[in-house]
């Protein structure tokens, strides 16, 4: 049986968060398979820690450029995913999505012929390479009169994007360009449904285990059936160990994870600080192994959605900080309870060290 506090440290190698990162910014987002993205500054930072000597530009670049794209792969949520990925995700998670946000649709009004006019009028504004911000995209639905406020522009945009017609594209300034999928990103042949729950269990395992098949499936918003089957595919590749108590599930990772963490221990006992929505913390259904379940309110005050930066010590999660503002031009990071003396002095040192 594993303890949770040794769960946690196979986690920070299994992250790239110690030890040293991938080769690169895409490198890093395969291994993820999916970042979270809906904050873009905090996905930018969560992808540059996992990279070695990378920076948020270089992450920026990759977008630039189409190696990376952001969109709505799975969990009708914003991630970040290697642009080869994108095609494949959609076709195994996209679909289920849509269906659970069918409801949504219906109370606003979607109905198919709506939809039909907001994917024609779509790509006639982009055709050609012509990318528009999202208030731009609002506007021309705006003089189609498919009336886009109130929640439908969101939603003719995720329903565009789960489809395979749209996806961010290049920056500009803080936003990105909504582009034609098919001008932006490589086209090529799918898997059948088997093949890709097999990439997607391996994928996931290598890159947040140990995790359990409960975490796979909150993950990839699949259900357990369809877990097992990628992991049936797959299982002889990875390495499997108990939890800590009676009972305790089954943990998959990928197996040279324990001799990863062994090289590399002391780093990954540290102090870390990692941006809000990291898939340090969201990529798991129980999170109990690296934040304390009588804590776990402190990171998303209110239960509203949007979860804080964290400091991590020893893989555990110990407290939360924020950027420095120009009012306050220091550090400020709020412990659960209260910082051990390590801790506070290595704050500095590991805020220096944040990807720029």
């Amino acid at each position: 049986m594993v303890r949770h506090e040794e769960i946690a440290l196979l986690r920070m190698v299994a992250h790239r968060i110690a030890g040293p990162g991938e080769a690169d910014v895409v490198a890093a987002a395969r291994l993820m398979t999916a970042t979270q993205g809906q904050h873009l500054p905090g996905a930018l930072t969560s992808l540059a820690l996992r990279a070695r000597d990378a920076t948020k530009a270089d992450v920026v670049s990759a977008l630039d450029h189409g190696r990376l794209v952001r969109s709505w792969p799975m969990r009708g949520t914003l991630h970040i995913v290697a642009a080869e990925d994108l095609r494949w995700l959609l076709s195994l998670l996209a679909e289920r999505v849509l269906a659970q946000m069918a409801r949504r649709r219906q109370q606003l009004g979607l109905d198919e012929a709506t939809l039909a006019r907001a994917r024609a009028s779509t790509q006639a504004a982009l055709r050609g390479g012509h990318g528009l911000l999202r208030k731009d995209l609002i506007a021309v639905w705006e003089d189609e009169g498919l009336a886009p406020a109130g929640g439908r522009g969101y939603h003719m945009l995720a329903n565009l994007s789960l489809n395979g017609v749209v996806c961010h594209g290049p920056s500009d300034g803080d936003d990105q360009r909504i582009v034609l999928m098919d001008e932006w990103i490589p086209t090529g042949p799918i898997p059948d449904r088997e093949e890709t729950l097999a990439w997607l269990a391996e994928r996931y395992f290598h890159g947040h285990g140990p995790a359990t098949e409960t975490d796979f499936a909150r993950w990839a918003g699949l259900p357990l059936r369809d877990v097992r089957v990628g992991i049936a595919a797959v299982g002889d590749r990875l390495e499997s160990i108990t939890g800590p108590e009676a009972g305790s599930p089954r943990y998959l990772m990928a197996p040279d994870t324990a001799e990863r963490l062994e090289r590399h221990r002391a780093e990954a006992r540290g102090v870390f600080l990692l941006p809000g929505f990291d898939e340090y913390i969201l990529g798991y259904a129980d999170r109990d192994a690296v934040l304390p379940p009588e804590f776990a309110a402190r990171i998303v005050p209110g239960n509203n959605g949007v979860f804080r930066p964290t400091v991590v010590a020893a893989g555990r999660v110990v407290g939360t900080w924020r950027f420095p503002t120009r009012q306050k031009r220091s550090l400020e990071a709020e412990p659960f309870t209260a910082f051990a003396p390590e801790v506070s002095a290595r704050l500095p040192d590991a805020y220096a060290t944040l990807p720029v």
